[in-house]
């Protein structure tokens, strides 16, 4: 199973391979993605806390990639964080995400993005729920409901 200590190791060294990779120009992805979508995904941006469309949804399925559809998270890892932004215990796989460390805003965070398509999905911390203490926190905007 995942742990802080592992995320903070790919972090700062060398990400799992994924099993494939996705690579489109900035045209290609402003051609499939809403300007909200692109803004988040692939600019790095952050949606409004509370406005995002899975902030308070639990119903049963996968959540993907909005960008490239890898699933990445089961909503049986989904938990209620008060942050505003929809989050989970753990990836459906260890090498579905990314970690890159994010010293923006003059402080240090572990960035999560899509491991096959670069997509920004948010940044995960050491403060979740047990039995991974990790709290993978989500843009909507940056998930489809899969299944």
């Amino acid at each position: 199973m995942l742990n802080w200590n592992t995320i903070l190791l790919f972090a700062k060294k060398t990400n799992p391979e994924p099993d494939r990779r996705v690579v489109k120009s900035d045209s290609e992805w402003k051609q499939q993605l809403t300007s909200e979508q692109f803004r988040v995904t692939r600019q790095h941006g952050t949606e409004r806390p509370f406005s995002g469309e899975y902030c308070t949804v639990y119903d049963p399925g996968i959540y993907g990639c909005v960008c490239c559809r890898t699933p990445l998270f089961d909503s049986n890892e989904k938990f209620e964080s008060g942050t505003g932004w929809p989050s989970f215990t753990l990836p459906l796989k260890d090498n579905v995400i990314k970690y890159i460390v994010d010293t923006s805003f003059g402080m240090t965070r572990v960035e999560t993005l899509c491991n096959v398509c670069d997509a920004h999905l948010g940044h995960v911390f050491p403060d979740g729920p047990q039995p991974s203490g990790l709290r993978y926190c989500m843009n909507s905007v940056s998930l489809v409901k899969l299944k």
